[in-house]
C-alpha cells in the first residue's frame, strides 16, 4: 500500500508541481488585485441626472409590451440618446425609450461610444480620444456569466492616462465593466493564471468547470498523499532537496492542505453543498405575479430633481417605487395609499417579515445584519440595512434598499462559507478586525507555499530526467 502511494504521488507531484506553484504566487496577487469589476459606487458616478421632460410613455405600458413574462423590475435611466427604460425579468433585459416606447438596443458604434463618453466624463475621467476597440460576445474580461445578458460588449478605450477601457451592453445601452492597463496586467500575472481563466476556456463555462474541478481534485488528491507519507516518513533521514521539501511540507502541512481543498471547493457549485439561492418553489412565491397597472399612482409623484435612476419593483406582490438621488441617498414608497403618502429610505423590518412568510413557515422577527456578522452580506446602497430571517434552519438575507434576497443559508450553505471563504481567503472574523495580520499571514503563508512547491519542481525535474534519460 505504501509502495503504490509513493508512486502515485510522485507522479501525480510531477504532473501538478507548476500548478501548485502558480496558485500560491497567483493567490498573492489576487489579494492585493482583484478582478476587474464596474462597482455600484462606479455605476452610480456615471450616471447622468434624468431628464423628465422626454419622458412621454408610462413605465406600466413599457413593461406589458415588453413581451417579457413576469416582468419584476424596471429602470429608468437618461442614456446619451435620450431616458431609456430597462424592464428586467428573470433571464431577459430589455431597453426601451421613454420617448416613444421603441427598441433601444444599442446597434450603432458611434452611439455606444457617445454613452461612454458620458459615462466617463460623470466619473470625471478624461475620454476625450476615446475610441471604439471592438465589438465582441467575449474577452479575457468579460467572460463571467453575469454579462451573459448584455453580450455582445462594445469595448471603448477612454485613451486616458490610466488606460481605462469600458464595456457598453448592447442589450441596455449601460457601462457594465471597465478595466484599467495595471488591472489587466496585474490580473494576467493574478486571476487569468489562477483560475485558469483563458478566454477560449472559460467562454465554455460547462468545459472550464469541469476541467478546473477535475484538476483541482487531482491537486487535492496529490496533497492528501504528500500528507499521508509525510507523516508516516517523518524519521526518514532525507537529504538535499528531498529533506528541504519534507521539513517545509511537514510546516506547512495544515495551510497546503486546507488551501488546496478550499480552493477545489470554490469550484463546488452545489456539487456538495447548496448555492445559497432560492428554491424553484421560493423563486415562484417571491416572484408573485404584479400588477403594473398599480405603477400608475406612483407615477402621481414625480421624481426629484436630482433623481440618477428611477426603479420600479416588485416586493411581497406589491409594486414600489424607489428614486436614487445619490450613491446612499434613495427615496421608496409604495403604491398603496399610505406608503404613496409616506416615503421613506428603505424597506421596513415588517415589510421584510410579510415577504419571507411567503417563502417559509417558523419564521422570526428580522434582524438587522452586523457589519462583523460571521456570514456577511452587503446592501447595493452604502449604510442600508440588509435584514435576516430565520425559518427554522435556515435564513434569509434581505437588502433594505431594493428587497432582493442576497442569500439564502441553509445549514449546508453556512459550512461552505468555513470550509471554502474562511479556509482560502483566511475572512475569520479576529483576523478581518486585524487586517494587516490576515494580510501577513496571506502572503506569508503563500510564500510557504510557493516554495514548498519550488522544491518540489526540482525534484520532479531530477526524476523525469532519470526516468527519461533526458539530458540536462
Amino acid at each position: 500500500m505504501m509502495g503504490t502511494i509513493v508512486l502515485v504521488h510522485r507522479w501525480l507531484g510531477i504532473a501538478f508541481c507548476l500548478l501548485f506553484a502558480m496558485w500560491f504566487a497567483t493567490g498573492i496577487v489576487m489579494h492585493f488585485v482583484p478582478f476587474p469589476s464596474l462597482t455600484e459606487a462606479e455605476r452610480f458616478a456615471g450616471l447622468a441626472p434624468l431628464d423628465r421632460t422626454q419622458v412621454t410613455i408610462a413605465v406600466g405600458d413599457v413593461v406589458t409590451a415588453s413581451g417579457i413574462a413576469g416582468a419584476g423590475r424596471a429602470r429608468l435611466i437618461q442614456r446619451s440618446d435620450g431616458p431609456v427604460y430597462i424592464v428586467e425579468g428573470s433571464s431577459r433585459l430589455r431597453a426601451v425609450r421613454a420617448s416613444d416606447g421603441t427598441d433601444a438596443t444599442v446597434t450603432s458604434s458611434d452611439v455606444a461610444l457617445a454613452i461612454a463618453q458620458d459615462h466617463a466624463r460623470g466619473r470625471g475621467l478624461d475620454a476625450t480620444r476615446a475610441a471604439i476597440v471592438a465589438r465582441a460576445d467575449y474577452d479575457q474580461w468579460s467572460v463571467p456569466n453575469g454579462f451573459d445578458r448584455h453580450r455582445p460588449l462594445f469595448r471603448v478605450a477612454l485613451g486616458d492616462a490610466a488606460g481605462t477601457e469600458v464595456y457598453v451592453s448592447s442589450g441596455t445601452g449601460e457601462i457594465v465593466l471597465d478595466t484599467t492597463r495595471s488591472e489587466r496586467g496585474w490580473n494576467l500575472a493574478g486571476s487569468v493564471l489562477h483560475w485558469i481563466y483563458p478566454t477560449v476556456l472559460r467562454s465554455n463555462w460547462p468545459l472550464w468547470d469541469r476541467v478546473v474541478w477535475t484538476l483541482s481534485l487531482l491537486a487535492l488528491i496529490a496533497a492528501v498523499l504528500g500528507v499521508v507519507l509525510g507523516i508516516a516518513r517523518i524519521k526518514v533521514p532525507y537529504r538535499g532537496w528531498h529533506a528541504l521539501h519534507h521539513v517545509i511540507g511537514l510546516v506547512a502541512l495544515v495551510f497546503v492542505l486546507t488551501w488546496i481543498f478550499s480552493g477545489w471547493l470554490s469550484m463546488d457549485h452545489g456539487r456538495l453543498f447548496s448555492r445559497g439561492q432560492l428554491t424553484v418553489a421560493e423563486a415562484d412565491a417571491a416572484t408573485a405575479a404584479t400588477d403594473w397597472t398599480a405603477a400608475a399612482s406612483l407615477d402621481r409623484v414625480p421624481p426629484s430633481a436630482f433623481a440618477r435612476e428611477v426603479e420600479w419593483l416588485s416586493f411581497n406582490g406589491k409594486l414600489y417605487r424607489r428614486d436614487r438621488i445619490a450613491l446612499d441617498q434613495q427615496v421608496l414608497f409604495g403604491a398603496d395609499e399610505g406608503d404613496r403618502d409616506r416615503p421613506t429610505g428603505f424597506l421596513g423590518a415588517h415589510k421584510v417579515q410579510e415577504f419571507v412568510a411567503r417563502l417559509a413557515t417558523g419564521c422570526n422577527a428580522p434582524s438587522v445584519l452586523a457589519h462583523n456578522d460571521d456570514y456577511p452580506a452587503q446592501s447595493s446602497v452604502p449604510d442600508a440595512p440588509v435584514y435576516r430571517v430565520s425559518c427554522n434552519d435556515v435564513w434569509f438575507d434581505i437588502d433594505g434598499a431594493d428587497g432582493r434576497v442576497l442569500q439564502r443559508l441553509d445549514a449546508s450553505r453556512r459550512a461552505y462559507r468555513w470550509l471554502y471563504s474562511a479556509l482560502h481567503t483566511l475572512d475569520f472574523p479576529i483576523l478581518m478586525a486585524h487586517p494587516s495580520l490576515r494580510e501577513g499571514l496571506i502572503v506569508g503563508l503563500c510564500a510557504l507555499g510557493f516554495l514548498f512547491s519550488i522544491t518540489g519542481i526540482v525534484i520532479g525535474w531530477r526524476r523525469l530526467r532519470r526516468s527519461f534519460a533526458i539530458s540536462p
